[in-house]
């Protein structure tokens, strides 16, 4: 199993595995495979997608009941597709968990409540993503910008 990774086989608790799955938005394509929860994924997870590996990443966070999560770079090796799925699966975890977000993809954060831009050593600004990008996100969204 690899959600509750370094855990003896004996001590994991498999109503938590079951629920940081679907909170990772993992459990639908686990349950789909013949031996669900105790598929083998190869070394690594190579038998896995890039977001299978990364939502299998975060159910691994949510079963250890962590505080705080970073996600460094955690999508940027995804096609946009997959991306958007990993994306909405971090922005489901909740406020009662800190959620600190490392990326090149300015579009990766447009749902972060505060984006620090760091550059030549230090913090260049901060703000939300209309903020930063100066256009109000409702206008683009709704074609008025482009």
């Amino acid at each position: 199993m690899n959600i509750p990774f370094v855990v003896p086989k004996s001590k994991v608790d498999h109503t938590l595995v079951k629920q940081a799955a679907q909170q990772a938005q993992i459990a639908d394509i686990i349950e789909s495979w013949p031996k669900k929860y105790k598929t083998h994924v190869g070394e690594r997870g190579i038998r896995l997608s890039g977001g299978q590996r990364q939502r299998i990443g975060i159910a691994r966070a949510l079963y250890k009941q962590a505080n705080v999560i970073i996600f460094d770079e955690a999508t940027s090796a995804l096609d946009n597709e997959t991306e958007q799925a990993v994306m909405q699966a971090i922005e489901s975890l909740g406020k009662e968990l800190t959620v600190l977000i490392i990326a090149h993809r300015l579009t990766t954060l447009k749902n972060c409540t505060q984006i620090v831009e760091l550059a030549d050593g230090g913090i260049k600004r901060t703000g939300t993503y209309a903020d930063i990008v100066g256009v109000p996100l409702v206008a683009k969204k709704n074609g008025y910008l482009k």
